[in-house]
């Protein structure tokens, strides 16, 4: 299983209502989320992309891992305002999204779920 893309009208169901964030984080996920926001002629988002969809397989029982097109999707892009991609959201239950722009090896990523979206 890999990465599920997202378009605004899929992070409205599985994430939150952009319309109601203004208002505070209300996410709507059952369990932990990464969103990967990449550009298909992005160097390091084609290099970071079999990684992300490598870690939705092993993790799929425990954490969501979704991509999200910069170029599709402006709105969402602008609401997390990603700035230069790649661009991963982490969302911890009941927590506030973390933002970090860059790319991360495979073993970097590991390490952020384990400690900052299982603990």
């Amino acid at each position: 299983m890999s990465a599920i893309h997202l378009t605004k009208g899929g992070f409205e169901n599985r994430i939150a209502n952009i319309s109601e964030m203004a208002d505070g984080w209300n996410f709507k996920g059952t369990k932990p989320a990464i969103i990967d926001f990449y550009a298909s002629w992005c160097g390091p988002c084609q290099r970071l992309s079999p990684i992300i969809d490598e870690l939705a397989e092993e993790y799929a029982d425990k954490v969501d891992i979704y991509k999200v097109n910069v170029d599709d999707e402006e709105t969402l892009a602008k609401l997390f305002r990603v700035r230069s991609i790649p661009t991963l959201v982490y969302i911890p239950m009941g927590e506030t999204p973390i933002i970090q722009a860059g790319g991360k090896t495979k073993g970097e990523l590991k390490e952020i779920i384990e400690t900052q979206l299982l603990k």
